[in-house]
């Protein structure tokens, strides 16, 4: 094989596993922002279930409070009955007594829905309570393992960084440069060349083409991509042994 096309074919292959790994680092932001937002909506859940329970329970202190208010009037009629001197001014003491009355039962009535409410939300706010804590450990858990897996990634990419420019120092300048020409206009300089096609674009090469390029003696280009062509011979199956 032509000493510069093995070299080409190890660049090519050190070009696209560092691709692929530069691939694989550049999601790693994103899961990192998917994790993040996975956690806020949790506590967003959480502090809405918190949010919903504080609020009902100020309802009911309000209520309780109008309450004692509506019990000092009460009083304060009840108190007039022993004053008034005329059975119309008792008939419309009476009558404001029976309108505080009923106010007071029916925020008696408030009490007791917000109490229930209270105790429902309450209940809920201790499963959201349970489900951010597993969240957030989850989130801790998965966000330790994809940072392992980002510095893992940085280490391979630095290598395969190094292992390319090694390669790269070895090709003659002439193939070197024509390699990189057609990378940067193809996304990768060379391809294999198998069933007398180039195997990225899958364009039909002329056999007598196709029959010179199986040498590997020499760089061949394809004639539609221009990306250098390479033939790997079959690998003979291995008979199992009886």
């Amino acid at each position: 094989m032509d000493p510069d096309l093995e070299k080409l074919i190890r660049l090519q292959r050190a070009e696209s596993d560092l691709r692929r790994v530069e691939v694989e680092l550049a999601e790693v932001p994103k899961v990192r922002s998917a994790l993040e937002h996975r956690l806020a909506e949790e506590k967003a859940r959480l502090e809405a279930a918190r949010a919903a329970l504080e609020a009902c329970q100020k309802s009911r202190r309000q209520h309780e409070a109008g309450l004692q208010d509506l019990e000092v009037k009460r009083s304060k009629y009840k108190g007039q009955l022993m004053e008034v001197k005329t059975n119309k001014e008792y008939t419309a003491v009476l009558h404001e007594i029976e309108n505080v009355e009923r106010e007071i039962r029916a925020l008696e009535d408030q009490v007791l829905l917000e109490m229930e409410r209270a105790e429902s939300l309450a209940a809920e706010l201790k499963l959201e309570e349970g489900r951010f804590k597993a969240a957030e450990e989850d989130g801790r858990a998965e966000a330790r393992a994809l940072e392992a897996r980002a510095r893992g990634l940085e280490g391979e990419a630095g290598k395969l960084g190094g292992e390319r420019d090694a390669i790269a120092a070895t090709i003659s300048a002439d193939a070197l440069a024509l390699f990189q020409r057609v990378a940067r206009l193809r996304g990768a300089g060379v391809a294999e060349a198998r069933d007398g096609m180039c195997q990225l674009c899958h364009v039909k090469l002329r056999p007598q083409m196709y029959v010179d390029l199986k040498k590997n003696e020499v760089i061949v280009q394809c004639p539609a991509c221009s990306r250098i062509l390479y033939y790997s011979p079959p690998v003979p199956a291995v008979s199992p042994e009886l």
